[in-house]
């Protein structure tokens, strides 16, 4: 189940989310959090079964669109459609209001996720 991030899950977020690519340095790392406390655009979620398990963030452009701008699964529980189900959620919680598209770094994970969709 996604749930909203809070300030208490800035580690576990900030592990989960230096496992993309664009996310490596610790500074850069620190500022993508920061932008998602501060900015009311940037909405992160976590993935929550027993343990927090991946993250998903995402910002609002124009008012219109929503883009999906990271998505890490911890890497021993990738390949369990874990990435997709966040994916799933996110289209239901702001799919009536937006057009669901991604940035450079996640559209192929959500192509592979999602073969039929753009």
């Amino acid at each position: 189940m996604l749930i909203r991030y809070k300030k208490n899950f800035e580690k576990i977020a900030m592990g989960l989310l230096s496992f993309m690519p664009e996310e490596k340095e610790v500074k850069k790392l620190q500022q993508t959090i920061k932008e998602y406390e501060s900015n009311p655009n940037w909405h992160l979620f976590l993935w929550k079964e027993d343990d927090i398990l991946g993250a998903i963030g995402m910002r609002v452009e124009d008012g219109l669109n929503a883009v999906i701008q990271h998505i890490s699964v911890n890497p021993s529980h990738r390949n369990m459609g874990i990435g997709k189900k966040m994916v799933n959620e996110m289209k239901e919680l702001f799919g009536e209001k937006y057009a669901i598209c991604t940035d450079e770094w996640t559209k192929d994970f959500i192509r592979k996720c999602q073969p039929d969709e753009k």
